[in-house]
C-alpha cells in the first residue's frame, strides 16, 4: 500500500506581497534613457569612418569630374615626348658620319673651271649637309668675279650641288691698250690686249645702274641688253656721253643707229629691226623717237 503526499501550497502573508511589490518597481525605476546614447569613444570611431567615406566619395568625385583633362594630359604628354624623340633622331643623324659631305656637284659653269670651284670649297668636305658653313662657302665663292649668283642644294646622303650663274659679258672697254671684258655690272670678267671678238666696244663714261642710274655707260648697257641677237650681233661700237645720246655702229656697213636715251627701248629694238629688214643699205637710222623713225 502506497502513500502519496500531496504539496502543500505555501500561503504567505498578505503583508509580505505588498513590501516585495515596490522592490521590483524600484530596479525598474533605477535605468535611465540616457543610458541607450553611444559612448564618446563610439562617437569617435564613427566620426573617423564617415570622414574616411567622406574623402573617399570626393576622391571619386575628383577623378571623374577631371578625368578628361586628364586624358588630355597624357595625349599632350604622349605627343611631346614622340616630338621630342624625333627631334633627338634628327639631330643625332644630322651630326652623324652619315650625312658628310663627299661630293661637291658645280652646274652653269661655262666660263669658270668647274674643278677650281670644287678646289676652294674642299674645306667643306667631310662636314654634315646640315652643318656646312654658309658663310664660308659665300666667302670661298666671292674669290670668283664671273659669278654673279649661285645657289646650294643639299642632296643626302652626301653630295652638295651648286648651282652657278656666271655673269654675261655685254661689251668691251678700252683702256690704253687693255681691252677689258665687261658685263651689265661694268664688273670685268677678263681682259687682254687684243680686242675680244664678238662684243662691242663701249666709249661711255660713269658706273653700271646700280651704282648710278644716270650714267652713261648705264644707259649703253642697258641698250644692249634691250637689243635682240640679231642685232646685238651687228654692233659693233656704241658711245653716250649722256643717258639720252646713246648711238652706235653696225658692223660690215659701218652704218649708225641714233638711239637716243634707253627708254622705250623694247620698242626701238622692234622699229630698228623692221628698218634693217627694209633698208638694208641706209647709211643712218634714227629711232629715238619711236614714234617717228627715219632713215638716211
Amino acid at each position: 500500500m502506497q502513500t502519496v503526499t500531496a504539496p502543500i501550497p505555501l500561503v504567505r502573508p498578505a503583508g509580505e506581497e505588498a513590501r516585495e511589490a515596490p522592490q521590483a518597481t524600484d530596479a525598474a525605476s533605477t535605468h535611465s534613457p540616457y543610458d541607450a546614447l553611444p559612448t564618446n569613444r563610439e562617437i569617435s570611431k564613427a566620426l573617423r569612418a564617415a570622414r574616411k567615406e567622406r574623402r573617399r566619395i570626393e576622391r571619386g568625385e575628383v577623378r571623374r569630374f577631371t578625368k578628361r583633362s586628364r586624358r588630355r594630359r597624357l595625349a599632350w604628354l604622349a605627343a611631346a615626348g614622340v616630338v621630342a624623340l624625333l627631334v633627338l633622331g634628327v639631330a643625332g643623324v644630322a651630326v652623324s658620319p652619315l650625312l658628310a659631305l663627299r661630293h661637291i656637284e658645280i652646274t652653269g659653269a661655262s666660263r669658270l673651271d668647274a674643278a677650281d670651284i670644287r678646289a676652294k670649297l674642299g674645306d667643306q668636305l667631310g662636314t654634315p649637309l646640315p652643318m656646312l658653313d654658309q658663310a664660308a662657302i659665300s666667302s670661298d665663292l666671292a674669290a670668283f668675279p664671273l659669278i654673279r649668283s649661285y645657289s646650294l642644294e643639299s642632296h643626302p646622303p652626301d653630295t652638295l650641288v651648286v648651282r652657278i650663274e656666271e655673269r654675261q659679258p655685254v661689251g668691251v672697254i678700252q683702256k690704253g691698250s687693255v681691252f677689258t671684258l665687261v658685263d651689265a655690272a661694268k664688273v670685268p670678267i677678263s681682259s687682254s690686249q687684243t680686242r675680244p671678238e664678238g662684243y662691242p666696244l663701249v666709249t661711255a663714261a660713269g658706273g653700271s645702274a646700280e651704282t648710278d642710274a644716270d650714267s652713261a655707260f648705264a644707259a649703253a648697257a642697258g641698250v644692249l641688253s634691250a637689243l635682240p641677237p640679231t642685232v646685238l650681233a651687228q654692233v659693233d661700237t656704241i658711245s653716250a656721253k649722256t643717258k639720252d645720246d646713246v648711238s652706235f655702229t653696225l658692223r660690215g656697213s659701218g652704218a649708225t643707229v641714233v638711239w637716243g636715251s634707253a627708254e622705250d627701248s623694247d620698242l626701238k629694238a622692234a622699229d630698228l629691226t623692221a628698218l634693217l629688214a627694209g633698208a638694208s643699205g641706209a647709211n643712218r637710222y634714227d629711232v629715238s623717237s619711236p614714234h617717228s623713225v627715219t632713215t638716211g
